[in-house]
């Protein structure tokens, strides 16, 4: 049963999905979220994955307080009341 999760909008996306820094899904797995997104807020999820579905280079992505990494990181499973952050890169100089 998918679960009840928000996902946390960074301020550089928020003018994709109306303003707003936190939306919620269902889903039993990241990429389940991921899909959602893909569906329900097309600008964003472009703004997190490139057009093969991978996570772009310069995007973390986080549940809770663990960094998803590798191929299977779609699979991570997700529980309600987990937190999905997207978190573009920063860099300066």
């Amino acid at each position: 049963m998918p679960a009840s999760i928000s996902v946390q909008i960074p301020a550089t996306l928020r003018f994709e999905c109306g303003g707003t820094s936190q939306l919620t899904v269902s889903a039993s797995t990241v990429g389940q979220a991921l899909l959602q997104l893909e569906q329900n807020h097309p600008a964003v999820y472009r703004s997190v994955c490139d057009e093969t579905g991978a996570v772009r280079r310069h995007v973390h992505l986080f549940v809770n307080n663990d960094l998803l990494k590798g191929d299977n990181s779609f699979d991570t499973p997700l529980n309600s009341g987990d937190t999905l952050y997207i978190m573009p890169a920063v860099s300066g100089g």
